[in-house]
C-alpha cells in the first residue's frame, strides 16, 4: 500500500511578486509538516514544472528550491509533461515507493505563469502561445460544437458548470476566483472560441501543491489514513480523424484505474478533474463514467455534480475557479481529494467521502490528449 502522509497547496493567484522557489518552498514545507516528517526522512522528490525552463531558464527547479527545503543528496527527478506534469510526478513517485525503493517521497508541482514583462500571449514564442492561448479554446470549442451537433447539449447546461464551479470556488480559500457568477453573467461574458466565452475557459495562475507519500510501514508509524489504490499515466491513441464528442483516451485510462482499485464509477463519492474548460468536464463525466455518453450536459444542469449532490465534481472550484498553474494543478486535485478522505476540507466538506478519484489530462495530438491520469485514493 501506499498512503498519502501530508499535503501542503498555496493559494492559487496573479500576484507577480510571487517566485517559483517561493512557491514551491511553501508547499514543500506545508506538505512536510502536516505529515509531521523531518526533511531528513525524504528518501526521493518529484518536482513538476511545465513552463520554468522557457520562461526563467532553468531545467532543474526541483534541486533549486529543494536545496532551501533540506532535501539534499537523494534522487531529485524533474517532472514535464504538460498539465499531466503533477500527477505524472505522482505515477513515478507512486511506483517508486510501491516497488520498495523510497519509503517516504515528496511530490510538489509549481508553476509561476503570470509574467506580465514576459508578454506571454502574442509572444512570437509558438510553443508558450499554443499553451497558454490561441489553440487549446478552439480545439475543445470544436468539441463543445460537436457535443452540442450529436447530443442536443446546451450552451445553459456547459454555463452551469461554471455557475457550479464558482459556488464551490468560493468556499476554498485557495482558489483564485471566490465570486459568485450566474450562468446568465456566463453566458454574456466575452466571446473567446465560439460556443465558449471567457468564464468557460480557466485562467492562468501561480501556485504550488505538495504530497508526501510514503510506504504501509510508515503510514502505521504516523496514523496516515488515505491510501493511493492506483494511479494510471497514458497517452492518446492518435486515430484519424478524431471523435470530438468522445475521448477514449479518458474512458480507457479510468477503465485501468478503476481495475488496479477494485472498484467501479459507483463507488466513488467525489471527482476532480480536468476542467479547462466547461465542455471539459462534461466529456470527463461521461468518459468517467458518472453518466451515460451524451448526458454530460442535463448532469451539469441537473446538480448532481455539487457539493451535496450525488457526485461532487471539482468541489476545490476546479481549474475554473481554483486556477490552472499548469504543473501544480495535478498535485493540488491530490490534496484535494485527500483532504474530503481525511475529513479536514472544512465548509466544503463530501460527508461520508470514502472514495475519490482525480483525472487530469494535457497536451493535444491529432485531436486526442497527450498525456492523461487517473488516480483512485480511499480511506
Amino acid at each position: 500500500m501506499v498512503a498519502i502522509l501530508g499535503v501542503g497547496t498555496t493559494r492559487f493567484t496573479q500576484k507577480v511578486e510571487r517566485t517559483i522557489v517561493s512557491l514551491g518552498v511553501e508547499a514543500a514545507r506545508l506538505a512536510l509538516s502536516d505529515a509531521g516528517l523531518a526533511p531528513t526522512r525524504i528518501e526521493g522528490a518529484f518536482v513538476a514544472n511545465a513552463l520554468g525552463g522557457m520562461l526563467f531558464g532553468d531545467t532543474t527547479i526541483g534541486q533549486t528550491l529543494l536545496r532551501d527545503v533540506g532535501l539534499r543528496r537523494l534522487p531529485i527527478v524533474n517532472v514535464e509533461n504538460a498539465c499531466t506534469s503533477g500527477s505524472s510526478a505522482l505515477w513515478l513517485a507512486w511506483n517508486a515507493v510501491s516497488a520498495g525503493q523510497m519509503e517516504a517521497a515528496l511530490v510538489l508541482g509549481v508553476e509561476r505563469m503570470c509574467v506580465p514583462s514576459l508578454g506571454l500571449i502574442n509572444s512570437g514564442r509558438t510553443e508558450i502561445d499554443t499553451l497558454l492561448g490561441l489553440v487549446t479554446p478552439a480545439s475543445f470549442a470544436l468539441r463543445a460544437q460537436r457535443h452540442m451537433h450529436e447530443f442536443g447539449t446546451t450552451r445553459e447546461q456547459m454555463a452551469a458548470v461554471v455557475e457550479k464551479s464558482r459556488r464551490h470556488g468560493a468556499l476554498n480559500p485557495n482558489a483564485l476566483f471566490q465570486r459568485a457568477e450566474t450562468i446568465a453573467d456566463v453566458l454574456a461574458g466575452p466571446s473567446v472560441a465560439d460556443p465558449l466565452t471567457r468564464s468557460e475557459c480557466c485562467p492562468i495562475a501561480d501556485g504550488a501543491s505538495a504530497i508526501v507519500i510514503g510506504s504501509d510501514r510508515l503510514a502505521r508509524e504516523l496514523g496516515a489514513g488515505v491510501r493511493i489504490d492506483s494511479v494510471v499515466l497514458s497517452s492518446g491513441g492518435y486515430e484519424n480523424p478524431a471523435d470530438l464528442a468522445r475521448w477514449d483516451t479518458d474512458s480507457e485510462t479510468a477503465a485501468a484505474a478503476y481495475a488496479r482499485a477494485g472498484i467501479g464509477p459507483e463507488d466513488l463519492d467525489l471527482v476532480e478533474c480536468h476542467d479547462a474548460f466547461s465542455i471539459a468536464e462534461i466529456l470527463h463525466c461521461e468518459a468517467l463514467g458518472l453518466c451515460a455518453p451524451g448526458e454530460g450536459g442535463p448532469l451539469a444542469a441537473s446538480g448532481a455534480t455539487s457539493l451535496g449532490g450525488r457526485i461532487p465534481v471539482n468541489v476545490s472550484g476546479g481549474l475554473i475557479s481554483r486556477g490552472h498553474p499548469v504543473a501544480a494543478t495535478g498535485v493540488a486535485q491530490i490534496a484535494e481529494i485527500a483532504a474530503h478522505l481525511r475529513g479536514t476540507a472544512g465548509v466544503r466538506q463530501v460527508e461520508g467521502a470514502k472514495v475519490g478519484l482525480a483525472q487530469c489530462m494535457g497536451g493535444d495530438l491529432a485531436g486526442d490528449t497527450k498525456s492523461c491520469t487517473v488516480a483512485v485514493l480511499s480511506r
